[in-house]
């Protein structure tokens, strides 16, 4: 049985203020007639592969397989992209469309920053008028991106409300809509919102597992046995994990930020078991998964990935999660980093922190596994952004 459009399962939705459900309607219009048109299919398909630099790299990972003893790594190189991460797959799409729709300006929301600066640099090359919300506490660990971004451009608001991060900027970008949408694009960054966000940009995002099907086909002539990937809103791992979706024998495992440890309660894990994990709630426009007290409140997160620390996550993880399809896991803060160092020094790459995540599961996951096991990682971003966390670590 189908879901209805804008659901996945019982999960997605639009719970929108009544200024937004007019806007959202002509968001699902506009981008309903940009993919049923081949034109803007085939312009988007060449700023994917003369600016931004795809296909990607699915990188064999000799000397890490070598260490972990077990099945054989593939990376899935997104830091390969423009701009060092995924989210210029998502913000050239919807700057394309913003530009269709005859919008001037378009706002966007950051945590980890990746996606500010992507959607900056989307906006400078379409000459688009840009601001950026950013919570204090995001502006504070990511100085580097912040600069970018004004770089750019852009202009990057801090916001001083709530816990001063990624939750707290989605408000205000939302707020901002709300008051600007005559002339105004809202580039969500993630796989989560009111409908049509999260199918919007999980299509933006599949570019992903389309590149990286064909290239492990490619490499070993056939499908990988796991799919492993960050999941702090979901848009890396929904789109390397939709082209797989109907591939039961391929595993697919999200990795969420479980911070300082489950029973600290500093953490972003929604689909941790028990209290201290999250229920299905409405945050955001989307009916989902997130971390919110008995009274409805929505808890405060931690990790030490900004792009992680975000307490719901996109519908069609919900749906996933509820229906056994993918599997939902966390490592924590220290996790990460110890993966982040191990891959510097094994395959001279430096992983965003939010990417450290998925490859710490992976160290404990396929040295479990046989020699002729495949896994793919998605390596969703660089760490060039995290230098200043990950220094003072003292990892």
């Amino acid at each position: 049985m189908k879901s209805k459009p804008g659901r996945f399962g019982r999960f997605g939705g639009c719970y929108a203020p009544e200024t937004l459900i007019g806007p959202l309607q002509e968001l699902s219009r506009a981008y309903a007639g940009f993919r049923a048109d081949p034109a803007a299919r085939r312009e988007l398909k060449a700023w994917l592969k003369d600016y931004v630099g795809r296909p990607t790299a699915l990188s064999f990972a000799a000397r890490l397989t070598r260490t972990l003893g077990g099945a054989k790594v593939y990376l899935k190189r997104e830091d390969l992209a423009h701009t060092g991460a995924h989210k210029i797959n998502n913000t050239m799409g919807q700057a394309l469309l913003a530009r269709r729709m005859g919008k001037t300006r378009v706002i966007a929301e950051t945590g980890a920053g990746q996606h500010g600066v992507a959607a900056a640099t989307a906006a400078a090359c379409l000459g688009l008028e840009c601001t950026v919300y950013m919570g204090a506490v995001d502006m504070e660990r990511q100085a580097l991106n912040v600069y970018r971004m004004r770089l750019l451009g852009a202009q990057v608001v801090p916001v001083d409300s709530g816990s001063r991060t990624l939750k707290d900027a989605v408000n205000e970008a939302m707020r901002d809509w709300a008051a600007s949408v005559r002339t105004t694009h809202y580039i969500l960054g993630s796989a989560l919102g009111p409908h049509p966000f999260p199918t919007m940009v999980r299509d933006f995002q599949s570019v992903i597992g389309r590149e990286a099907r064909r290239q492990i086909l490619r490499a070993e002539g056939r499908l990988p046995d796991l799919l492993i990937a960050c999941v702090g809103g979901g848009s890396n791992s929904i789109g390397l994990f939709s082209a797989f979706l109907k591939d039961q024998d391929v595993e697919l495992v999200g990795v969420e930020a479980g911070g300082e440890g489950l029973r600290t309660g500093r953490h972003a894990a929604r689909f941790a078991p028990g209290a201290q994990g999250g229920s299905p709630g409405v945050l955001h426009g989307a009916h989902t998964y997130l971390l919110q007290d008995r009274a409805g409140q929505v808890r405060e997160t931690h990790s030490v990935s900004a792009g992680l620390d975000y307490p719901a996550v996109g519908p069609e993880h919900a749906e996933l999660f509820e229906s056994g399809r993918a599997a939902y896991v966390s490592v924590t803060d220290r996790e990460a980093l110890a993966a982040f160092h191990l891959l510097a020094r094994q395959e001279g790459l430096l992983p965003a922190l939010e990417s450290s995540h998925a490859l710490a599961y992976a160290l404990k996951r396929v040295p479990k596994m046989r020699r002729d096991r495949i896994v793919i990682v998605n390596l969703s971003g660089r760490g060039d952004k995290d230098m200043d966390t990950v220094r003072g670590s003292h990892g």
